[in-house]
């Protein structure tokens, strides 16, 4: 699904602060599969999927997602595959707009915005329904502003916009980082959901190490710029929660 290519980036190139993000790496990320990203602060796990996003684009190396290659790409032109979370619940929606018209913005992402979908009785059925999924008694609520909802509302219902349209890939960038914890269990349970469902390629970024057991199919650890630790399959299943602390010791 995702294939990166000897890719390197770096920062303030030739200057006294340049920084070398990500330095070569070269990854392979299966249809379906469910990687998480671990590494300390400045390890370039978030400029890898700020790569892979198409926000920030590599000096060097190649990038191609679902057979297609990107890597000049912006993000605007990859949203045809890729769907985002932030680690901010206030971006990605419309605080203005109600909930309801924000699930209409986001089953339009990909296609012109005229009137192919309209806010009509079954889409306003459609959305209830799902939104009921997430048992925070939003259902009834839809014509409520977004932006008055609580962060970890908000971050949840980002999570169902994103696979309102068509969608590969889901990228979730550290999102429960300002969440109490119920909220953040909300949003890491509706995600691992969502991902099986949807039978979506996911990549996850977070420095929650009790998600990073808990969650995905592979695991990687990342340090100045390299990939320093790769488990997937079974031994992603057998690995302990103590042996991602000693990672870290």
């Amino acid at each position: 699904m995702i294939t990166i290519s000897n890719v390197h980036k770096i920062f303030n190139k030739g200057k006294a602060n340049q920084i070398t993000a990500v330095n070569g790496i070269s990854l392979d990320i299966a249809d379906e599969e469910f990687l998480v990203i671990v590494g300390s602060n400045g390890s370039g796990k978030t400029t890898l999927l700020n790569l892979i996003a198409g926000t920030i684009l590599p000096g060097e190396g190649t990038i191609s997602i679902n057979g297609r290659e990107v890597t000049t790409l912006p993000d605007y032109k990859r949203s045809e595959w890729i769907a985002r979370v932030f680690q901010n619940p206030l971006s990605g929606t419309a605080p203005d707009l109600s909930i309801l018209d924000n699930f209409r913005l986001a089953a339009l992402r990909t296609r012109p915005k005229g009137l192919a979908i309209g806010v009509n009785d079954a889409f306003k059925k459609q959305v209830r329904e799902k939104i009921a999924t997430l048992g925070m008694g939003l259902e009834d609520k839809i014509e409520q502003p977004m932006g008055t909802l609580s962060g970890g509302q908000r971050q949840a219902l980002t999570l169902l916009m994103s696979v309102m349209d068509s969608c590969k890939v889901l990228l979730l960038d550290e999102p429960t980082a300002a969440l109490d914890p119920r909220s953040a269990d909300v949003v890491m349970r509706t995600a691992d959901s969502l991902i099986r469902d949807f039978k979506l390629t996911a990549v996850l970024i977070t420095h929650n190490l009790k998600d990073a057991f808990t969650y995905g199919t592979r695991i990687i650890q990342m340090s100045e710029g390299l990939i320093i630790n790769d488990l997937n399959g079974e031994k992603k299943a057998l690995l302990k929660q103590n042996d991602l602390f000693d990672w870290f010791a």
